[in-house]
């Protein structure tokens, strides 16, 4: 099956000789990761960047066939810099994915208990109304892998996933002594 590639641009156009830098070194990702299903690139040119060297910005979104999610972004002052350094990045946590499914735990032990607490509270972020919505799948993954999922795309405080074990939708969160919790909801 072929990788999907998805090339976007904001505030930029995406020349032939961009696409076909991009797209040349991305496919080049199936290499470290065969169950790669998609991948985005976002190219922009943000003008209102205080430093020239931020005004060039090169995101990569990879989406597997189990569902896992992987995202970097990097700046530059040169577009092709900002994507070469997100495409090392990327290939950095496909290899640390690829290490975590082959080592595993194994031990029965719940996510909560494998966690180090974090050195430090996490900052409380004041309540606003919603400015966004998102839609997206949720493919099925155990505990662990919704750990490690959360921790892959840096979501510090929540993880929504369906939890393949019950067969229902459940929250993996932080709280506040670093530690893990699960909200498992029970319908009527």
């Amino acid at each position: 099956m072929a990788l999907k590639i998805e090339v976007l641009a904001k505030n930029m156009e995406v020349t032939e000789r961009i696409n076909d830098y991009v797209t040349k070194k991305v496919s080049k990702l199936d290499r470290f990761l065969g169950d790669i299903e998609e991948v985005k690139i976002e190219l922009a040119n943000i003008k209102s960047a205080r430093s020239a060297v931020d005004r060039q910005v090169a995101q990569i979104t990879v989406r597997g066939r189990r569902g896992e999610l992987l995202r970097t972004e990097e700046r530059s002052e040169d577009i092709y810099a900002a994507f070469d350094t997100a495409l090392e990045k990327m290939q950095r946590q496909i290899e640390r994915l690829k290490g975590k499914r082959q080592r595993g735990r194994g031990d029965g032990r719940s996510a909560a208990e494998v966690v180090e607490p974090p050195l430090k509270k996490p900052a409380k972020v004041p309540a606003s109304p919603i400015m966004r919505r998102k839609t997206f799948n949720l493919p099925p993954m155990n505990e662990a892998e919704a750990l490690e999922q959360m921790k892959m795309l840096g979501h510090d405080n929540f993880f929504i996933f369906n939890n393949a074990e019950t067969k229902s939708i459940n929250v993996l969160y932080r709280r506040r002594d670093g530690t893990y919790g699960l909200i498992e909801p029970m319908i009527d």
